[in-house]
């Protein structure tokens, strides 16, 4: 016997709208963290290793604030979550990944945690409160009443 109920419409409309929000957020932040210090953000991909400090910068300010505000809007979820979730994968590896210390170990995790959300945003979509479900885009809002 089933005795699942399906969750209610305002259940189904708010969290995935919550979700975007706060993961949005956290790439807006860094973001805007590092459209403040441009010198020292490039001087810190510099340091990691990776060539092209100017190209990577240009790179993660694309994400974190141009794909960040359109996962908060819903605006082409799947596909934003997924280049996002990409992303945050090859910043863990590139900058957190060191065994040794015990704080980079922590935003390794913190990142590998990220991609895991960002993963569900893809799968799930933006879902009822977001651009893709008002414009009608039922592949990347599923469960949007569109």
């Amino acid at each position: 016997m089933n005795t699942t109920t399906a969750p209610s419409p305002l259940l189904t409309a708010i969290v995935p709208a919550s979700g975007r929000a706060l993961l949005g957020a956290l790439f807006l932040v860094s973001g805007v963290g590092k459209l403040a210090a441009p010198a020292a953000t490039q001087a810190y991909i510099a340091a990691a290793g990776l060539p092209f400090p100017l190209l990577a910068y240009l790179g993660a300010l694309a994400v974190e604030i141009g794909l960040a505000l359109a996962l908060v809007l819903g605006y082409r979820t799947r596909t934003v979550a997924a280049l996002m979730a990409a992303f945050t994968l090859v910043t863990a590896f590139a900058f957190h990944f060191n065994p040794a210390d015990q704080g980079q170990v922590i935003h390794f995790l913190k990142n590998l945690a990220i991609t895991g959300g960002l993963l569900q945003v893809t799968a799930f979509g933006g879902g009822a409160l977001s651009l893709d479900a008002w414009l009608g885009r039922r592949g990347d809002a599923v469960g949007a009443k569109a």
